[in-house]
């Protein structure tokens, strides 16, 4: 059988080597090549959008609502300016399926496969670029995890799609249910949140096969292909007649993958229950509570109107929104093990010990220094949203929520965390966002997806070696 990539072997080797360079990202450093990277794509979604007739119904997209959507959809977010069901032909829901297919995988996964296919080896830099560090990889070869990331990816969806067509065929019909089933699984693994029906699974609220397949989806797509891997390989191979020892990392993601999911599931059942929830059956009750939690983990469906919440319910869904996902994993947000790892700093410093760890094993200091930037990098960069949103976006806010001037703030509070994190959760405003207001959506929606610790690396330009290897002498200051 001829390979699918003989083309590339009947192509001159210059051209080759050429193109493998550029693709390889080695004109510049990891943070630039996967900025870069994602603004491309989004620059052809955006051209798409604006310029091709066939992808939309009735008048055309300005540029705005076009970077808009690309950008949501290329950051797998979910926040929509204008009805995917209504606003887009089958073709321009494709065409934004397939932005978020690559973005959730990243563009530099898709190239980094053309680059392996073209035999080339690669780089340390398109590594980090791709896998967010070296070290990340630990022993697994990375040729392995790239063609897992292919199979897991594909197999998830399939097996999803597969189970919410069968859900869905007795009400909408075998055309119908099979776009949706496909459409859906896709935009659930990748956490994006774009659905093709105009209340987002609302109307799916009382299905709780649906909304388990859909979940299943989230959760898998949001704990990390490093882990998904690390998982196989516990499960299925064996040294000296007993499992693989998981890594600190692994666990940590499933540790808090499960602390965070279950306390939101009880704290949105004890809220709700009375509230959005009462005109649900208990069953659903249940399920709905538990399906908010999962989804607020930067998935971004709805199966409910958050403008009817309780002020306390949008706290603790936007708390769940800034964690988000898991490190190498479709999902955005701050991640679960910064979270994780800033917990059991906190709870060390409590105890009065100096080492902080967990599971037998303790955490070098650079990581809790990455984790505790990466925090505070992210709540500044959310402050000045804010900032700018409660100036420009409070008659909109009012107007959405139709309530008292002073309930807006959550609002905005709530979309700018929503975008930040990619989740696509909204009380309503998203639609009636001035053209400032979208600006600064778009622009926490790309950092949001890109991580903020790489947009300062790609404009900070590198150190001096000589200074960088200076210590000066050390002197304390008074904390707290």
């Amino acid at each position: 059988m001829a390979s699918p990539f003989r083309p590339f072997a009947l192509w001159g080797v210059p051209h080759r080597r050429r193109l493998a360079r550029i693709l390889a990202g080695e004109w510049m450093s990891p943070a630039r090549l996967l900025l870069l990277s994602f603004a491309g794509l989004i620059a052809v979604g955006t051209v798409g959008l604006a310029t091709i007739p066939a992808l939309y119904v009735g008048e055309p997209l300005s540029w705005l609502d076009a970077l808009f959507t690309a950008t949501s959809a290329v950051c797998v977010t979910g926040l929509i300016v204008v009805d995917t069901a209504t606003r887009f032909t089958p073709l321009g829901q494709a065409y934004l399926l397939a932005m978020i297919q690559l973005g959730g995988l990243g563009i530099l996964t898709f190239t980094t496969v053309v680059i392996l296919a073209m035999g080339r080896r690669v780089s340390l830099r398109q590594r980090a670029a791709v896998g967010q560090g070296p070290d990340e990889v630990a022993d697994l070869e990375f040729r392995h995890v790239l063609r897992s990331v292919i199979v897991f990816t594909f197999t998830f969806e399939a097996v999803g799609a597969l189970g919410l067509f069968m859900v869905w065929l007795p009400t909408l019909g075998a055309p119908t249910a099979l776009w949706a089933a496909v459409f859906h699984a896709v935009s659930a693994f990748c956490n994006a949140g774009f659905s093709t029906f105009s209340e987002s699974l609302m109307g799916s609220a009382g299905s709780p096969a649906a909304l388990t397949v859909v979940m299943f989806l989230i959760v898998a797509g949001g704990i990390g292909f490093l882990t998904l891997t690390e998982l196989r390989r516990y499960m299925s191979e064996r040294e000296g007649g007993r499992r693989r020892r998981l890594s600190l990392h692994t666990r940590l993601v499933l540790t808090a993958t499960g602390v965070l999911v279950g306390a939101g599931w009880v704290t949105f059942a004890a809220l709700e229950w009375n509230g959005a929830l009462a005109d649900m059956a208990p069953m659903d009750r249940v399920c709905n509570a538990l399906f908010m939690s999962v989804t607020a983990r930067t998935a971004g469906f709805n199966t409910l109107d958050y403008a009817s919440v309780a002020p306390a319910t949008g706290m603790v869904t936007m708390l769940l929104m800034a964690i988000g996902g898991s490190p190498g994993s479709t999902a955005g947000g701050m991640k679960t093990t910064t979270f994780a790892v800033l917990v059991l700093a906190v709870w060390s410093h409590l105890r009065g010990r100096h080492e902080v760890g967990a599971a037998g094993r303790s955490l070098p200091e650079d990581a809790l220094r990455r984790a505790l930037v990466l925090w505070v990098a992210g709540s500044v960069l959310l402050a000045c949203a804010v900032s700018v949103l409660a100036t420009t976006e409070m008659g909109v806010a009012v107007r959405s929520r139709g309530m008292v001037a002073a309930d807006p703030f959550l609002s905005v509070l709530f979309e700018a965390v929503s975008a930040l994190g990619t989740v696509g959760l909204s009380m309503g405003m998203t639609p009636e966002l001035s053209a400032a207001g979208k600006g600064a959506i778009i622009a926490l929606m790309y950092l949001g997806r890109v991580g903020p610790m790489a947009a300062a690396a790609a404009l900070v330009p590198p150190g001096n070696g000589r200074r960088d290897r200076i210590r000066h002498a050390t002197e304390d200051v008074i904390i707290g």
